[in-house]
């Protein structure tokens, strides 16, 4: 078999054989590499005959199912009559060979001689700031915030967003919600869910009593999540006849039972055996609608009912959150996570919609200079289409429910995606295409269905347009000020920055302004042994201080003298002051700038090196709130922010 009978495939498939890395460099992706990413996109090309049937193949299921219009676009390449359905019932004859337009915007369906057509009608743009606002708030780690009780929930949320809103805050960001194993406390990544249309019971709100062991300042989840689950069966035991519980159990659809019966299974199979995912159950029970299965969900009645009750109740959590959000212009922030683990619920119940023997990840750059494998799965493009982009649509409903704004992450991936064969080098991976102007529209039509703004998160190697192209959707990119540089490395005037986009001081996966200032992640890279050389990282580090307080002082943000390396406080006022003058349409400080911490949620890369996902904050919201040097942070975003 000749090579060229693999490429054709590939670029059949929507597989980049020629791209560009971080650093501009030309690279072309191996016919070795091509043959593993098809194979694991379910492609057969071990032959010219394979590869000539999967082209054939390509020609019938990679087709949309539906048309994705935006509102006064015209039907085109149809002919004869039709009858357009609207979704509200109504009906419109149309003439399919005048290719008319249509305005209505929502989900319609058009009958005519070649069958029924689904077709969504989008608003050109998302929801976007009210003009002449210049809105900021937070972003906080729900786990992280402070409370009676071992980790943060929806209830410490609540108050979190309460003290926010009072201190002048407009938005509340906060991490994932998705569910993960609810069952398993070494699960907690909340990157890795098991479903992200579902959410994450251990941040149902318990009631204040359910813990009185020590809370330090990281979390144990080991102890801290056996504990809470004790607290949630017991609270269903006194609520479970409940008329709203009843009601919504009884009106669950099979997506959320496939859910409450993966969660059951998934609880019995770890305790007898520390099965991971449904990969390692016996056979029997590795398909959702196997008679094994229903024969444990008649046996295990009480505990499917259990975990339904556990997302009914959940769900009700985060609505008391949101509710502590009235009065902001935003509101919370929701984190859309990139994708999803291939041995969770969704991927037992929904698997034909996923890439279920591809990872994905990133390729090579100047933070990981041998790629990334996330160890994680999304959505298959061929089946989004085949399916008429359902599962998305539903998935971006959940996103928004309860929200003001959802913040997308690794928003380049609504273009392409890296995608690594499963037990593959991310080297050995290739950049798959998706259909980002559908998906776009999409976004759009739930943003003004839900009065939610957009947030994509614009990081990493940017194809070229791809900003320019969600801006054009109203899709906010993000600013964060340690990326914000021009090519000698200088950081660019916040006043350059775009104005449709977040101003963001850092990120959850960003050493805060305070630890950058100190070089806390040269330390931890010297702590692990990492690769590099420690003297000349703070050599350079010591110039990037200068940089930015240079930067910081010519947008009158800082004045002289250059404070110390170990006295980070001026510098992250300066810094704070400095992105809240941009003219970007919102600002974001992370909870971790905001109260001057200097370590990181999260340190990519490393899995038990660093306390990932286990850092607390120091006090409660309100005793932070009050503190004398928040307050001073607080007045110059105010300042800054005035329209």
């Amino acid at each position: 078999m000749t090579d060229a009978a693999v490429e054709q495939l590939a670029q059949a498939a929507g597989i980049t054989i020629d791209w560009e890395d971080a650093d501009g460099t030309a690279r072309r992706v191996s016919p070795e590499s091509l043959r593993l990413v098809l194979s694991g996109l379910g492609f057969a090309c071990d032959s010219a005959a394979q590869c000539r049937d999967s082209i054939a193949l390509l020609g019938t299921t990679a087709q949309p199912s539906c048309r994705v219009l935006e509102a006064g676009e015209a039907i085109t390449g149809l002919t004869g009559p039709g009858q357009l359905v609207l979704e509200d019932g109504t009906t419109r004859n149309l003439d399919l060979s005048t290719s008319p337009s249509l305005d209505a915007i929502g989900y319609h369906r058009l009958q005519w001689a070649g069958g029924e057509l689904p077709i969504i009608v989008a608003p050109p743009r998302c929801v976007g700031i009210a003009p002449g606002t210049r809105p900021w708030g937070t972003a906080a780690q729900i786990y992280a915030l402070r409370d009676h009780q071992p980790f943060g929930d929806f209830a410490s949320l609540a108050g979190f967003v309460d003290q926010a809103r009072i201190a002048g805050a407009d938005a509340v960001m906060m991490s994932p919600v998705h569910a993960l194993f609810t069952t398993d406390p070494s699960r907690y990544s909340p990157y890795s869910p098991s479903s992200r249309h579902f959410l994450n019971p251990w941040f149902a709100d318990a009631g204040p009593d359910w813990f009185t062991g020590e809370t330090g300042g990281l979390i144990d989840w080991q102890q801290a999540v056996p504990a809470k689950l004790t607290a949630l069966r017991a609270l269903y035991t006194a609520k479970r006849e409940d008329p709203g519980f009843r009601s919504f159990a009884a009106g669950a659809d099979a997506t959320l039972i496939g859910h409450a019966r993966f969660e059951a299974l998934h609880a019995h199979f770890f305790a007898t055996s520390q099965a991971r995912g449904w990969q390692d159950w016996p056979e029997a029970y590795r398909r959702a609608d196997s008679p094994q299965v229903e024969q444990f969900a008649r046996e295990h009645a009480e505990d499917v009912d259990f975990h339904l009750f556990l997302q009914w109740w959940t769900d009700h959590s985060l609505c008391r959150a949101g509710e502590a959000a009235r009065g902001m212009s935003v509101g919370l922030v929701t984190d859309l996570a990139v994708g999803l683990d291939a041995g969770g619920s969704h991927a037992w119940s929904r698997g034909e919609e996923l890439m279920m023997g591809i990872g994905i990840g990133a390729p090579p750059d100047a933070f990981q200079a041998a790629g990334q494998n996330w160890g994680i799965t999304s959505f298959s493009p061929f089946a989004l289409q085949q399916l008429a982009y359902q599962p998305f649509i539903g998935l971006i409903r959940s996103a928004m429910r309860h929200a003001g704004g959802i913040r997308i992450d690794h928003a380049l991936g609504l273009r392409r995606l890296w995608v690594v064969p499963s037990g593959a080098q991310p080297l050995d991976g290739a950049y798959l295409r998706f259909p980002e102007q559908d998906i776009l529209r999409i976004i759009a039509l739930e943003s003004h269905r839900a009065g939610a703004l957009v947030i994509g998160e614009d990081l990493g190697v940017v194809p070229p347009g791809f900003r320019d192209t969600i801006a054009d959707k109203g899709l906010m990119g993000m600013r964060v000020l340690p990326f914000e540089r021009d090519d000698a490395g200088d950081f660019t005037p916040s006043s350059s920055w775009d104005e449709q986009a977040a101003a963001m001081t850092s990120t959850h996966d960003l050493t805060p302004i305070a630890g950058w200032w100190e070089g806390r992640d040269i330390d931890w890279r010297e702590q692990m042994g990492a690769a590099g050389d420690r003297d000349a990282e703070r050599t350079d580090r010591a110039a990037d201080r200068t940089r930015l307080w240079q930067a910081c002082t010519d947008a009158g943000a800082a004045e002289s003298p250059e404070p110390a390396p170990d006295q980070p406080e001026r510098a992250l006022d300066a810094a704070i002051a400095f992105a809240a003058q941009a003219p970007c349409e919102l600002l974001i400080v992370p909870a971790e700038d905001l109260f001057g911490l200097d370590e990181a949620p999260n340190l990519p890369g490393t899995v038990d090196e660093h306390p990932n996902w286990r850092r607390r904050l120091p006090d409660r919201a309100q005793a932070l709130f009050a503190r004398d040097d928040v307050a001073r942070r607080l007045t110059l975003i105010r300042e800054a922010r005035k329209p």
